[in-house]
């Protein structure tokens, strides 16, 4: 797939995208990039139009200064407006999935369904913390994925990492949860070490008709470590959407 870029105050956003129908759009988490939905995107694209991102300080953007919460959200709404996005289905995982949760409350016009795999949003604690965790994702789940979680971690680098990690923990998103109108879908792993899943539960209650699902088995990176069952859970939760 081609990489294409938006820009917008000297940041770029790096995007692919492929299939046709209904927008997907596939947000990466904290030292990811868009290789990480590599197991879904195939299935995903043969019922949608998927977009896959990679965000400033991440991929395709690694040389670029990392934004925080803030400034991804105003980069992605405007992103979105760009390319005049209406009733995207955004899917986001771990700190995706909290920039995921901000777009929706922000553009409820554009976002139809919001899918949060183990999102951040809720968890608390000392940013060290979380990024000790983090090569533990690759050791509870499919270990052959590790080699990709160390080699983007790298390319992205300590300063982005800890810059991204201080502001997903100063963000609470729980005085938001109510105000999100996309129909939801939270899924969650067994195994998630780094989100612990009563976090998941927790951002299912506080969203108004949300769905929640946890794999057994699976990690923190969900839709690495059971991609069959993550792609046949989205795509039917977005067809039922379609038929409601």
């Amino acid at each position: 797939m081609e990489v294409h870029s938006f820009q917008q105050g000297g940041m770029k956003l790096h995007y692919r995208s492929t299939g046709r129908g209904d927008p997907i759009v596939l947000i990466h988490g904290l030292s990811g990039s868009a290789g990480w939905w590599r197991y879904n995107v195939p299935v995903l694209a043969l019922k949608r139009r998927v977009y896959l991102l990679d965000l400033v300080g991440y991929g395709h953007g690694r040389r670029q200064k990392a934004l925080g919460v803030e400034g991804d959200v105003q980069l992605l709404s405007a992103w979105m407006e760009a390319l005049n996005l209406q009733g995207a289905a955004l899917i986001g995982h771990s700190m995706g999935g909290h920039l995921a949760l901000r777009l929706a409350e922000q553009q409820p016009e554009r976002v139809s369904h919001l899918v949060l795999a183990c999102a951040s949003g809720l968890l608390k604690g000392p940013t060290w913390r979380m990024a000790l965790r983090l090569p533990q994702a690759g050791l509870t789940g499919r270990r052959s994925f590790l080699p990709r979680i160390l080699f983007d971690s790298g390319r992205a680098g300590l300063p982005n990492l800890w810059r991204s990690g201080v502001g997903v923990l100063a963000d609470d998103v729980r005085p938001r949860l109510a105000q999100v109108k996309a129909r939801t879908l939270v899924i969650w792993g067994e195994r998630d070490v780094v989100i612990p899943s009563r976090l998941g539960r927790a951002l299912a209650d506080g969203i108004p008709g949300a769905q929640y699902l946890e794999i057994p088995r699976a990690g923190h990176v969900v839709m690495v470590d059971a991609p069959r069952q993550f792609n046949r859970a989205v795509l039917t939760f977005l067809h039922e959407g379609q038929e409601s």
